[in-house]
């Protein structure tokens, strides 16, 4: 009943955000080799390191979990796990996994694997962004904590066995055992890579890394030990690097690109959209996604709220979605508008610049401050963080606009003291699933207030902690509105202490070639942002 109801409720709260579909009706073909464009590098294909949209779906496809997800939505199924059964209390998962499944390297996946990837991802010595996720099972605070350095909550009885022993109920557990961080990978091979296993990777996805050119391309050819037949569909995937989106679109354009990684930028939208080929070039989907600006709460001046709060009504929202063509609504709060726990009646803070200035001058910053502005060097991004620019600077804040890839970015956000403020566009948070917790502890829980996290606003509330904690032990089905309700209060309360500006909620928009095949949803998946394991080429 407990199985049966998560995947019941994961499949209703994922219909409602599936993009329009572009040739549903595709059957898959097998063969071909695409080409997939991005402006920045990848920084690491470490399933227990990276977590940024770019290389969340490479990850997903080098790597096997117990759990994953039918393509182009939500719906749990397993993967490496042949069966599961749960306990009634939901404390205690057994999994049977897939016999014959081998790594890359020739050596097949065994139970120990599994314990030996989760307690490396939950390691504080990895320094991963996701060890949060797994809290629930037995030994986590004393593992985190450095107090220990092995989870008695993971058993491996036997080689096709793991047993997950919880301290507490957690109704987003198989979603955690889907996600990245859950990935299997062999201790033989870490060990091996010296630190470099983000370069070297070795798993039993669906793909391997065959080529890795830094700074221009990385090309991935197909697993053909991969357990399940036929799937993935294409040969390989070439992704190259360095391409600004304006040049890699006009190359799709010429038949020289299969997808554009970052999307289509503002300024050619339109133009794609009505050209003779804009209909099969264009995937536009609803995601469960928030752009945001973080305030760093341990940095001076944002230690105050009143200044936080002055922020937060200095953004003009409504001039940033011009800026993307009306592809996204303005933000009001943490949770975007599709997620179950979305207070509708919650107002937020409105903009207004005469009340912004009035705060400022209560906090002792009559006259404005100057501080610094992170954003990422990928149009529209720095056009969006030059438009909040200008509006603090309408209120005396003096933002220095500091436009960096990716990679830097992130690293200022993980490093504690050194980002006073991050607009987070290019990397906003994207559900990992379907689920609003989802949106709390990597980004605003304590768990993620640490170096290499992604809290980048370093704010960290306990007594909230705790309500989270308490909300995700409601596992009960018959709970499920009041689990709802009690995450929709923790996001409207965090916004009491306006750690962040939330700002849009954007569509998620993909430009590829008319000789790609599938339905819209495998190419803005809700759970891979794009599905390589899925897409194919037509023949």
């Amino acid at each position: 009943m407990f199985k049966s109801w998560l995947l019941r409720a994961t499949t209703a709260a994922v219909l409602a955000f599936m993009p329009l579909a572009a040739h549903a009706s595709d059957q898959p073909k097998q063969g071909g080799d695409i080409i997939v464009t991005y402006k920045d590098d990848i920084t690491t294909l470490d399933p227990a390191i990276g977590y940024d949209w770019v290389n969340w779906s490479m990850i997903k496809s080098l790597f096997s979990r117990l759990m994953d997800y039918e393509p182009g939505t939500a719906k749990l199924v397993p993967s490496l796990a042949e069966s599961f059964t749960v306990s009634p209390d939901g404390q205690t998962y057994t999994f049977k996994l897939r016999t014959g499944v081998k790594f890359s390297n020739g050596r097949e996946v065994v139970a120990s694997d599994v314990k030996y990837s989760i307690e490396r991802a939950v390691n504080p010595k990895t320094q991963g962004p996701g060890a949060g996720f797994f809290g629930a099972i037995k030994g986590y605070d004393d593992m985190s904590a450095g107090k220990a350095d092995n989870l008695p909550g993971i058993e491996a009885p036997d080689a096709s066995t793991v047993v997950f022993h919880l301290s507490r109920s957690d109704a987003t557990f198989l979603h955690v055992l889907a996600i990245n961080f859950a990935s299997v990978v062999p201790k033989e091979a870490v060990e091996a890579a010296n630190g470099d296993f983000g370069k070297k990777p070795v798993g039993s996805g669906t793909f391997v890394l065959k080529d890795w050119t830094i700074g221009q391309k990385l090309v991935f050819e197909r697993n053909k030990d991969y357990f399940a037949k036929d799937v993935p569909h294409v040969d390989s995937f070439t992704v190259e690097v360095g391409q600004e989106p304006l040049v890699a679109l006009l190359r799709l354009q010429k038949g020289e690109v299969d997808i554009v990684g970052d999307g289509i930028p503002p300024a050619k939208f339109l133009e794609i959209k009505n050209s003779a080929d804009g209909a099969n070039m264009i995937v536009d989907g609803e995601q469960l996604h928030t752009g945001y600006i973080t305030l760093n709460t341990r940095m001076k001046p944002f230690d105050n709220l009143k200044v936080r709060e002055a922020v937060n009504m200095a953004v003009n929202k409504d001039r940033i979605t011009r800026i993307l063509n009306g592809r996204a609504t303005p933000a009001n709060q943490v949770l975007p508008p599709l997620m179950p726990g979305y207070d509708k009646s919650f107002q937020g803070f409105a903009y207004d610049v005469k009340k912004a200035k009035a705060l400022l001058a209560e906090a002792g910053y009559a006259d404005g401050f100057s501080t610094v502005l992170y954003s990422t060097n990928t149009d529209p991004q720095p056009r969006i963080a030059q438009s909040i620019q200008q509006d603090l600077a309408a209120v005396g804040i003096k933002a220095e606009v500091r436009a960096l890839a990716q990679a830097n970015v992130i690293s200022a956000g993980g490093t504690e003291g050194e980002a006073p403020m991050i607009w987070s566009g290019g990397m906003a948070w994207i559900a990992d699933f379907p689920d609003p917790s989802n949106f709390y502890g990597p980004i605003l829980g304590c768990s993620g207030a640490v170096p290499g996290g992604w809290n980048w606003s370093w704010y960290c509330n306990k007594a909230l902690d705790e309500r989270a904690v308490a909300a995700d032990s409601m596992s009960d089905p018959a709970k499920v509105v009041d689990r709802q309700a009690a995450w929709g209060k923790i996001f409207t309360d965090i916004m009491a202490d306006a750690p962040w500006v939330p700002v849009i909620n954007e569509r998620r928009v993909v430009a590829k070639s008319p000789r790609m095949g599938g339905s819209g949803s495998i190419y803005v998946d809700p759970t891979r942002v794009i599905n390589y394991d899925a897409i194919f080429v037509k023949q």
